[in-house]
């Protein structure tokens, strides 16, 4: 899985931070980054629930 993130629609709200911390970071600049972006099968389940809480829909998942 590859993640994708339309930093143009990101409005760093965090909650990826929360349910993936392995994988998304927002830093002292109050950007998002993405730390992997080819994460492990084992931190599917955290990135999923990341796509679906974010509340602008910025993050999505290609296979």
């Amino acid at each position: 899985m590859k993640i994708v993130v339309d930093f143009d629609s990101c409005q760093s709200h965090g909650l990826c931070t929360q349910a993936a911390p392995e994988v998304f970071e927002i830093r002292d600049d109050g950007f998002l980054y993405i730390l992997q972006e080819t994460p492990g099968e084992e931190l599917r389940a955290k990135v999923e629930k990341a796509v679906r809480e974010c509340p602008t829909t910025a993050i999505k998942l290609e296979e």
